[in-house]
């Protein structure tokens, strides 16, 4: 498409970012440009347009398609007006609030010139073929018939796309269109594209490394990823998995169990062999919680909901939401489940996370942010949530400067002690001279970075030890003065558990270092580059600043399946912390797989009963005993067998479901 260039979408006034709420009617302020104090004038002249022929007083998204159509031309008349006077600042400004991307005029998304769209196969051009799901590919070209001439020529391209489609959809994957963007997939996702493309090679005598292939994978599906890899294995390749999944660890047929310990507690090999002699070894901390020796969520009397503090979301309508209701109890631990693609993700990040972030602080209209879409029809308990916090697997900084003793503010103390320290004082060195960060202490030849990047033109980046301050980042004199025979660098290198020997007589730093003990990184040195962190360390340090910080009432804290990459022992350690933010005030929104967090909810949301277009409703709500009884519940089945106690070693295998 000569317009889109082949992108699908262009840059213009976008139809959600100028009626982000489709639930209020024209009156009540759903064009929100018309809201402003500039725009109001202009809505009381093309309001004479609209009587008679738009009802202006029923929700937007009732009116007829018509009656949305008349509306819209007068909006756009409204913009483009504003067009002619771009020359004003403010106007430019007004007008970058509402532009965003929107389906191309000309292609309408197919991203193909009209010619291209004018091949058919099966009655299909390729837009339309490319909107399916993969089951839905499957099924149309399982049905399509060929003549002979057309055999002839498309027979063995017909049984590859028969065959590639039926490995996506063999790694469960069938709710995906074959047209989604590979930008917005979750990791897992690409992660088993990666292995349906290599189940197609058919490639022999090959080793393939997986790292955590069951992330984001519902408990029905491990069956399914486990068959994958037993095929793999079976034509003649090698399969190493790095793994916490108990399901995948039993259908292995080698395992080696690293520890005993993390960080310089571990390194070492614990045990070597099969899955059943590691559930009797003594040694084995994965085995004694196989084995049932240690629980990962002990039993805890369930908090009621407390009907006077629900969120309720109504109407949520975006992507495969069939315009669901939901109640979210607040003050308790809710976690989010459903099989991959069910709608999870898109309730919480894109219709809960975003509207409660665009609240008003209170009901005047001109607070009231602009350029954010609903995707909900009304949402009521807002004003019970003084804030809203995303606690991803995002990186805590992007320079080796960030570490996590300054995410959690524990090296403004330590600063202070040295600066405190007698041959500080009488130097006239102050906590800053202390920073790597700020000019003054830090080696200025690397900025305190440590190294130094040289630049090899066609060729990658090169970093170097600084040769000034041979990897200290701090300058001589600086690193002169000492805090019980320690000086800057030797703190940064000493992981939290021995720092928290080290300065056992400051509480305060104490306070914030424990927190990062308590959620399991006790391992992780003080200077440790945030870069070198992994997705779930770094959630687990933004989790240990929050419960550091005392002000958590009333905040509500959202986590998406924050057990990735965690072993049964750090889950037991992130369940604890779970717990304290409770008992501080705080609520949980929690999207999550792992039966061990579902079973140790308040209140369980289960969506599906399917992905894609077969999911996206309300399956089951309360708590877990009452999902492990609901019918037509893929997580209820799973969740009935760790309800019952069953060690992880006595529960069934999962087989794949077909």
């Amino acid at each position: 498409c000569p317009r889109c260039q082949g992108f699908g979408n262009t840059i213009d006034i976008s139809p959600d970012l100028v009626i982000p709420n489709r639930g209020l009617s024209i009156e009540e302020g759903a064009v929100d440009p018309w809201t402003r104090p500039r725009g109001r004038e202009w809505y009381e002249r093309y309001k004479k347009n609209l009587v008679g022929r738009v009802r202006l007083h029923v929700p937007f998204c009732e009116l007829s398609e018509e009656e949305q159509t008349v509306a819209w031309a007068a909006v756009r008349q409204f913009f483009d007006l504003l067009e002619t006077k771009k020359y004003k600042l403010y106007i430019r400004v007004f007008l970058s609030r509402y532009r965003g991307y929107a389906r191309c005029p000309v292609c309408q998304g197919a991203r193909l010139r009209a010619e291209a769209l004018w091949i058919f196969v099966g009655g299909k051009n390729i837009a339309q073929l490319t909107a399916l799901n993969i089951q839905e590919a499957r099924d149309f070209f399982d049905q399509l018939e060929l003549t002979p001439e057309e055999g002839a020529i498309a027979d063995k391209v017909l049984t590859e796309v028969r065959q590639r489609l039926k490995f996506l959809n063999d790694v469960g994957l069938e709710y995906l269109t074959l047209d989604r963007l590979s930008s917005t997939l979750s990791g897992g996702e690409a992660q088993r594209i990666q292995l349906a493309t290599c189940l197609g090679s058919r490639l022999v005598g090959s080793c393939y490394v997986l790292d955590e292939p069951s992330i984001g994978l519902h408990s029905r599906d491990t069956g399914r990823l486990i068959h994958i890899l037993h095929e793999l294995r079976d034509i003649g390749n090698t399969i190493l998995v790095v793994e916490h999944d108990p399901d995948v660890m039993r259908a292995s047929d080698h395992i080696v169990d690293l520890g005993p310990g993390a960080g310089e507690l571990g390194g070492r090999v614990v045990f070597e062999g099969s899955y059943a002699e590691m559930v009797a070894d003594k040694s084995s901390l994965t085995g004694r919680y196989l084995r049932g020796e240690s629980r990962v969520s002990v039993e805890r009397e369930r908090r009621e909901p407390n009907r006077a503090r629900m969120l309720r979301i109504q109407g949520a309508h975006l992507h495969n939401l069939r315009n669901i209701d939901v109640e979210i109890p607040l003050d308790r631990m809710v976690v989010v489940t459903g099989v991959s693609g069910s709608g999870k993700s898109t309730l919480v990040h894109d219709v809960v996370y975003r509207a409660l972030s665009r609240q008003p602080e209170d009901d005047d209209e001109s607070t009231r942010e602009s350029g954010v879409k609903m995707n909900c029809r009304s949402v009521e308990g807002a004003r019970l949530v003084s804030e809203t916090v995303m606690i991803d697997q995002s990186p805590i900084g992007r320079t080796p400067r960030s570490n996590p003793v300054t995410y959690v503010k524990a090296f403004d103390i330590i600063r202070g002690l040295l600066a405190s320290t007698k041959e500080a004082e009488r130097r006239g060195y102050t906590a800053g001279h202390f920073s790597f960060n700020i000019p003054g202490g830090r080696c200025e030849t690397c900025q305190g970075d440590g190294t130094v990047t040289v630049e090899m033109q066609f060729l990658a980046d090169v970093e170097l030890v600084c040769d000034e301050c041979k990897g200290t980042r701090f300058k001589a004199g600086v690193l002169e003065i000492r805090y019980r025979n320690r000086n800057v660098h030797e703190i940064l290198q000493l992981t939290i558990r021995e720092a928290l020997e080290l300065f056992r007589d400051t509480p305060r730093l104490v306070n914030k270092l424990k927190v990062l003990d308590d959620v399991g990184l006790g391992y992780l040195r003080l200077g440790q580059s945030a870069t070198t962190l992994s997705g779930g360390e770094a959630q687990r340090v933004k989790l240990a600043a929050r419960l550091a910080d005392s002000a958590t009432r009333n905040t509500l804290f959202i986590f998406d399946e924050p057990t990735t990459g965690l072993h049964f022992d750090d889950i037991a350690k992130l369940l604890a912390a779970f717990d304290r933010l409770l008992a501080g005030g705080a609520s949980l929104l929690i999207i999550e797989h792992n039966l061990e967090v579902v079973r140790a909810a308040d209140w369980v949301i289960d969506l599906g009963p399917e992905g894609g277009a077969k999911g996206g409703k309300v399956v089951a709500v309360g708590p877990p005993e009452d999902i492990a009884r609901a019918p037509g519940s893929y997580t209820g089945h799973y969740l009935a067998q760790v309800l019952n106690g069953d060690a992880l070693a006595a529960a069934p295998v999962l087989l794949p479901i077909d």
